[in-house]
């Protein structure tokens, strides 16, 4: 739902965008000329529909959100910390807040421990079942898309908190990247001068760790924000270092 419709500064934004968009469908079908009776009707269509969005129900007023350009939210994606949000200020460089995965969940923090016992549990499930050739599938619950929806709530709140200009996020493909070396410097820290221990060690701790679905989560980020009218953007995380 375009939350933007329930105010009447944000419906005449979206009136813009549709008319825009409706006047080049409209200038790209009459440029061809020699119209048949479809393409006529069509336009007449369009047309109509333009007059539609021109004369909308009156609503309640309420400005539009306008965030500082130079204030920015940072949002790193990790394994061992699913998510880190940093608030930094872009002229200065300095970071003004971080908010750890355990301040953004708050009191909720412990549905996080409570998924990966379940994903843990159904995984055990899942290769007992292979054993004996079970058809039965095991389904993980909603826990892990409602923890998603906490996290981008949080997020966008922290954001209007400091007036910030855009969110920024990790670039999707980056991540595999990402919690791949995080999990081999944690290999190479514990056995440090075995290849073969520390390749053991990376596929056991793989299984012991949370395994997020950090597309949703993005994607959940990206929709509340849009509903806030604050604006996203894709940044390149680095791969090694901490998630701060």
């Amino acid at each position: 739902m375009d939350t933007r419709l329930w105010t009447d500064e944000g419906t005449e934004q979206v009136k813009q965008e549709k008319a825009e968009e409706i006047a080049k469908i409209i200038t790209r079908t009459e440029a061809k000329g020699n119209l048949n009776s479809k393409q006529e009707l069509f336009i007449k269509r369009k047309n109509s529909t333009l007059s539609r969005i021109n004369n909308s129900f009156p609503r309640p007023s309420q400005p539009l959100y306008k965030g500082k350009s130079h204030i920015l939210v940072g949002v790193s994606l990790g394994l061992k910390k699913p998510a880190t949000v940093a608030v930094v200020d872009g002229i200065t460089d300095k970071v003004i807040t971080y908010q750890s995965i355990k301040q953004l969940l708050g009191n909720n923090y412990k549905l996080l421990n409570r998924q990966q016992r379940e994903k843990q549990t159904l995984s055990h499930k899942r290769q007992i079942a292979q054993i004996f050739a079970s058809p039965k599938p095991f389904e993980e619950s909603e826990l892990g898309e409602y923890i998603d929806r906490l996290l981008a709530k949080k997020i966008v709140t922290l954001a209007q908190t400091y007036s910030v200009g855009s969110i920024v996020l990790p670039k999707l493909g980056d991540i595999r990247e990402q919690v791949n070396s995080e999990i081999q410097a944690i290999a190479e820290q514990k056995c440090p001068d075995c290849l073969e221990a520390q390749k053991n060690y990376a596929k056991q701790y793989r299984h012991s760790v949370h395994q997020w679905s950090y597309g949703r989560l993005i994607e959940c980020v990206q929709t509340q924000a849009a509903k806030a009218g604050i604006v996203t953007e894709e940044g390149k995380q680095p791969i090694r270092g901490s998630p701060h």
